[in-house]
């Protein structure tokens, strides 16, 4: 997490100096003398680019600054505000998906403060499903349903939910397992209107032909997630042939989208673990039968969940890393 504090005061920039010593960020103290940022341009700047803002200072000032630039709660940062003597944290933004509630405590904990939770399902005790999906690498799909599995277990009702992993750990109050017409989902491929949470651990094994486009990577892609029908958000990074390490339309494709791409030898290929897909063609070329599948499989230490898929010179598979849902993450 990239953490961002900003002070008013000397006594404020102090308090951020120690907080910053516990929990690493960039410390800035917001006036008018030279070298120092404005409020406004220090706030559009560090919304953009950090994981979390800080204010040392009023509540009130904190939400001014920010109002101009909060979107979805999908993807605003965490927002925390603490006062300059150091007694009371305050999660403004993102309280559970940006991790300002988790934060608010942490830094309590370092100046003695009270931590100011005021999310119902913190109040109420009651199982918050995307803090639950932020620890366990999940992306939140449709964050507009969080309320209905929310308002519903805040109003003592039943959540059923399926998912293609074993959970460890006992469900949470409320929530019980239901795998024909689930309310919460987790899972690779989301399907019906529940609420989806897609962990954050496939990877994308990549080939091409040589000078092939980022754009046509794209449509390629799009097509392949399609007919998979697997959600995209759950790719974290991509793996191909180290012939293609220099193609800059792969290179594009990739930071486009902030994928790593780890590149291997033909040797390196040969010895992946598992059955694939042949072909004499890529064998010629590249000195293995297969390039995306087995490069999936290196990268991610995990099986493949999608075989070879084919378009306009590019192949696509997808494998999918180690993956351990629990339950019981706030005590592991």
């Amino acid at each position: 997490m990239t953490r961002a504090y900003l002070a008013f005061t000397a006594k404020g920039l102090a308090l951020a100096e120690k907080l910053a010593a516990e929990y690493p960020g960039s410390v800035a103290r917001c006036g008018h003398e030279p070298g120092q940022p404005g409020l406004a341009d220090w706030t559009a700047r560090q919304f953009a680019h950090s994981d979390a803002l800080i204010f040392v200072g009023a509540v009130g000032i904190a939400v001014r600054a920010i109002a101009p630039h909060c979107k979805s709660k999908a993807s605003d940062p965490a927002v925390v505000v603490l006062d300059e003597c150091g007694r009371f944290a305050v999660p403004v933004l993102s309280g559970h998906l940006g991790g300002a509630n988790e934060l608010a405590r942490r830094l309590a904990a370092v100046c003695g403060a009270v931590p100011v939770i005021t999310t119902a399902t913190d109040a109420n005790g009651v199982f918050a499903v995307d803090e639950w999906a932020r620890h366990q690498n999940c992306a939140v799909l449709e964050p507009e349903r969080i309320k209905k599995v929310s308002g519903a277990l805040l109003a003592g009702r039943t959540v059923r939910f399926a998912s293609d992993w074993p959970i460890a750990g006992s469900p949470p109050a409320g929530l019980a397992e239901d795998a024909a017409t689930p309310e919460l989902a987790l899972t690779l491929c989301p399907a019906g209107d529940a609420l989806h949470l897609v962990p954050h651990i496939g990877v994308l094994g990549v080939g091409c032909r040589r000078g092939t486009g980022a754009d046509t990577l794209a449509e390629a892609f799009a097509a392949f997630c399609a007919q998979a029908g697997f959600a995209p958000q759950c790719i974290a990074a991509a793996a191909s042939i180290d012939l293609k390490q220099n193609e800059a339309g792969l290179l594009a494709f990739c930071q486009s989208r902030g994928w790593p791409v780890e590149f291997f030898t033909a040797e390196q290929l040969r010895q992946a673990p598992g059955s694939f897909t042949p072909s004499a063609f890529v064998q010629s070329v590249t000195g293995v039968d297969n390039v995306c599948e087995r490069a999936a499989v290196l990268a991610a230490g995990g099986p493949l969940v999608f075989h070879k898929f084919a378009r306009t010179g590019v192949t696509f598979a997808l494998a999918a890393r180690p993956f351990a849902p629990d339950w019981r993450w706030q005590h592991v």
